[in-house]
């Protein structure tokens, strides 16, 4: 008997070859109907055997195309048969409200990798090309359904060729929107600094250019890149210096993983983590000896690498195992270059010459950079390849809510039903720059997935662009305040799919607390809706406020003047040695007048402290370096700890420096304290947890914040928590840093809304 069905598939499911999917299915078991795509997903319209039906469903349920994800089928059936006598693909439809999540870019696949260098292929050397399996998606969709005419791709009028190719439900470029060859499709061009084009092929010039030590500006898919040879100390240190980044490290890329292989270690899982669809930036450990220039990564023992995911990545790669640098094209700080004039303007003064392209970029995107923790992937910075899939979550939003996000590291989220729309890395908010790409950010989110948020929730900080932006915001009524520890403790859950009360381990740089004071070293008792302050490290004047992170020896300073009182400037210790102590004497008397030295309780600035005491850093040229560095001197096979003291709920770090001082004048190898420093660190959180569930009877541990990007102190912590039987959660799809903060504020909004309690 024949029935007739509609089923409805919500998820990534479009501009991933879901209909030709569908079609091929549909086809193989004798189903006629319809397949389009429209503003809530892909709907399928069957008549055939109820069997029939049966079995495409589940079919489509176990075995969907490789790049969609399905989070919904609904079905409905009993319809009045239209007595189909095929099954077709109709055009798309925008109709009803937009629920349909936008597919990533998406790295070249092995068909097109393989046409591109086959000489009887008319794609052959094209470098834009592409499939229904690969290519931009996100940073050139304006709107949805996700069709060529609604993409930047539509001032290319395709081809005859390329025609039939797109309208063939039996091709690999069925409805692939950005299809296109050399005939019809966008063009690579090669330009000095002055403007100048240059003749000839334009990838084989720049590959001589780049061999002779030059810096170009690549175009690629979410932005331009600053590229030079990596192998070239020379280029290396003329592109710090135009860049304004003096110790940052920079990204770099390779052809291959053999080509990776003698600079970094790689496992089984970073090799997957690199050859993923999504190509992020991985962090390897390096070897020793390499030739890579040490002024690529300077103090540090990672190198951050990705394999090509463009076309035109393979091109300039070929046949070299020499990696490139690849870095942001932007001036330090600044969110990256994806306008032609703009990109003109801004790096005109850095690089040497232009390798462009007439595909306009829509919307802006940094690369992912990802690392391997525990078998798992931990994201670092979620951009491209990841933004904007959305984050499945347990819970449900019953709001549509706008979270804001932190003043570094920025994101945003929106949210609608199970899904969390955590945007693409933005930024550092402190530019006007970076301020409109948050904004702007926010408007296309909002219009691309039909999302218009009744609820904002934003930091506690009063001074944070991103708050200024919520409090100013006309169209929005509920406005929910969340702290921020608070957040980073959510957005861990949230991450891993856990709801209920958990030990919250909360370290970071700093965020504002309940009291106004500076957090950063916070023991909390959380769920979703609240949290308790449990236990903190004890608060120390931040000398010099903001000045004192760029400046860890001030922050060594104060610690030290806490235990030993002035006369500390008299220890026998290269610290002291080095100290100026004419601007310590200005710094002392504003901590006794509380002049801007605001309290904190960081242990971001602890680990500052330290690095300061070992004269590892007086001065940092970008967050967190003092810690990083640190972290990079430490033996990893010393086991002596110094001990914190526990005062009701404060934790004194006095006895630590006394004992590390000691260590100092003792001539024990800064190395060692490091290591101590580090494990009494990762005790300290075994023995807070343990104390926490005597008291609390409970068992989940939750670790969030930008500390814990310190591989050694997670890997030491976890297995120090897990040997005393507690069940750990860390993050893994959404940053441990400030690029998670928004997540969390959007849960815990909801939480709050939905108990009803105070907001």
């Amino acid at each position: 008997m024949t029935i007739r069905a509609q089923i409805i598939v919500r998820g990534i499911v479009q501009g991933v070859g879901f209909r030709p999917f569908v079609y091929s299915h549909a086809s193989r078991r004798a189903l006629n109907g319809r397949v389009l795509n429209n503003s809530a997903g892909v709907v399928i319209d069957l008549e055939g055997e109820a069997s029939d039906i049966e079995h495409f469903v589940r079919d489509l349920e176990a075995n969907p195309p490789p790049l969609s994800s399905i989070e919904s089928i609904e079905r409905v059936e009993n319809l009045v048969p239209v007595e189909y006598s095929d099954f077709q693909i109709l055009e798309s439809k925008a109709e009803g409200q937009k629920l349909v999540p936008i597919s990533v870019d998406v790295a070249t696949c092995k068909d097109c990798l393989s046409e591109i260098f086959d000489e009887s292929n008319r794609r052959y050397r094209y470098p834009f090309i592409n499939c229904t399996n690969c290519g931009p998606r996100f940073t050139i969709t304006e709107r949805i359904p996700y069709d060529r005419e609604n993409t930047t791709m539509r001032v290319f009028e395709m081809c005859d060729v390329c025609r039939r190719e797109y309208e063939n439900p039996s091709d690999r470029r069925f409805h692939a929107e950005p299809t296109a060859c050399a005939l019809c499709g966008p063009r690579l061009r090669l330009f000095d600094r002055e403007g100048e084009e240059l003749d000839g092929d334009p990838i084989v010039i720049a590959k001589r250019l780049l061999e002779r030590g030059q810096i170009l500006a690549i175009k690629g898919i979410g932005g331009f890149h600053l590229v030079c040879d990596a192998l070239s100390k020379e280029a290396v240190g003329k592109l710090r210096s135009r860049k304004f980044r003096e110790d940052k490290p920079f990204a770099l890329m390779a052809r291959s993983l053999s080509a990776i292989r003698p600079f970094c270690r790689i496992s089984n899982h970073e090799r997957a983590l690199l050859e993923s669809t999504s190509r992020p930036i991985v962090l390897l450990e390096r070897t020793k000896g390499n030739a890579i220039p040490r002024s690529v990564s300077p103090g540090v023992n990672t190198l951050g690498f990705m394999l090509p995911y463009t076309p035109l990545h393979y091109l300039l790669l070929e046949s070299s195992d020499k990696p490139l640098v690849m870095t942001s094209g932007n001036i330090s700080d600044e969110p990256i270059c994806f306008l032609d004039d703009d990109a003109n303007q801004r790096l005109s003064g850095i690089a040497d010459y232009f390798l462009t392209h007439d595909r306009p970029i829509h919307i802006r995107m940094d690369d992912s950079v990802v690392r391997s923790f525990d078998e798992r992937e931990m994201v670092l910075r979620r951009a491209r390849g990841y933004a904007p899939a959305p984050i499945r979550t347990s819970i449900r939003f019953e709001r549509s809510i706008l979270a804001c996000g932190a003043e570094l590291k920025n994101t945003f989220c929106l949210t609608r039903d199970h899904s969390a729309f955590l945007s693409h890395h933005i930024g550092d908010l402190e530019n006007l720059e970076t301020l409109r790409s948050f904004t702007e950010g926010i408007e296309h989110y909002r219009h691309l997935f039909d999302i218009s948020p009744d609820v904002v929730a934003y930091d506690l900080h009063p001074e944070y662009l991103s708050t200024k932006f919520a409090l100013a915001l006309d169209d929005v009524e509920i406005k929910v305040p969340v702290q921020h520890h608070h957040a980073h403790i959510a957005s861990c859950m949230a991450d891993n799919r856990i709801e209920g009360e958990v030990i919250g381990v909360a370290f970071d740089g700093l965020g504002y607390g309940w009291d106004g004071k500076l957090w950063g070293g916070e023991f909390l008792v959380a769920d979703f809706s609240q949290a308790e302050r449990v236990a903190h490290l004890a608060n120390i004047p931040l000398a010099g406020g903001a000045k004192a992170i760029r400046e860890p020896w001030r922050l060594a300073a104060v610690y030290l003047n806490h235990v030993f009182g002035n006369s500390f400037v008299e220890l026998d210790v290269p610290f002291t040695g080095e100290l100026p102590l004419n601007r310590w004497a200005t710094l002392n008397s504003m901590i006794a007048g509380g002049i801007n030295s605001p309290e904190t309780s960081s242990m971001g600035r602890l680990f500052d402290a330290v690095s300061g005491l070992l004269t590892l850093r007086s001065k940092v040229n970008y967050e967190g370096q003092a810690a990083i560095e640190l972290e990079n001197i430490a033996d990893k096979v010393a086991t002596d700890i110094y001990e914190f003291q526990v005062n009701g709920d404060e934790i004194s770090a006095q006895g630590l420096i006394r004992r590390a001082v000691e260590d100092l004048l003792d001539k024990v190898p800064t190395a060692q304290i490091s290591a101590r420093f580090h494990c009494s660190v990762a005790h300290l959180i075994v023995n807070m947890a343990q104390k926490i569930r005597e008291e609390r009877q409970l068992n989940r541990v939750v670790l969030s914040g930008g500390v814990f990007q310190n591989m050694w102190l997670l890997e030491h912590a976890v297995q120090l928590l897990r040997a005393s039987d507690f069940e750990v959660f860390t993050h893994s799809r959404v940053p441990s840093n400030d690029g998670g903060i928004s997540l969390g504020q959007a849960v815990i909004a909801n939480a709050r809304l939905q108990s009803g309690g105070e907001i």
